[in-house]
């Protein structure tokens, strides 16, 4: 192999790790719901409020939860966020850092890239009850767990941690 195309197919490589993958699942009454998104890291730099990574999104106050493709939602339950209904399907997460409290904004737009947000696709929007968290986080971490028949949507990055509670028909 010659050395341009090691150089690219190593570039290449380095560009694509930059945000890898990443996917979290829980089972509720027998029906999985599953977020697949892109996990960015701060690498040093402010991600929320003023002056921020976030805050120079075109989009800004809304952000795209994650980087790269858009954040995916798949539920084959009925989700209750307080009175707010998700049915069954796929979705797209974003998150309205300019709201008080922050809100975890569930759009009905799907596949597309992650600055694409139309607010006139949201199905609902869920506050999120928002916390420092002891330690920053330096990579993007969503999780969904279990609580028995209750579910929790939980994501931590730089020095904020969200989260909102659901229940799971």
């Amino acid at each position: 192999m010659n050395r341009r195309l090691a150089l690219l197919l190593f570039t290449a490589a380095v560009a694509f790790a930059q945000n890898p993958a990443a996917e979290t699942s829980v089972t509720i009454g027998g029906k999985k719901i599953t977020i697949k998104y892109h996990a960015p890291s701060v690498r040093g730099r402010k991600m929320f409020g003023e002056g921020g990574v976030i805050s120079k999104d075109p989009h800004y106050p809304v952000w795209r939860l994650g980087a790269e493709e858009a954040t995916a939602l798949h539920t084959d339950a009925e989700l209750k966020f307080g009175s707010a209904t998700v049915p069954p399907g796929d979705y797209t997460l974003f998150v309205d850092t300019g709201a008080n409290p922050w809100q975890l904004v569930i759009s009905k737009a799907t596949g597309e890239w992650g600055l694409a947000y139309d607010k006139s696709k949201d199905l609902v929007r869920v506050p999120l009850t928002v916390a420092k968290p002891a330690a920053p986080t330096e990579t993007l971490k969503i999780t969904l767990s279990n609580t028995g028949s209750n579910g929790k949507f939980q994501f931590a990055f730089e020095n904020v941690v969200a989260s909102a509670n659901f229940t799971a028909k």
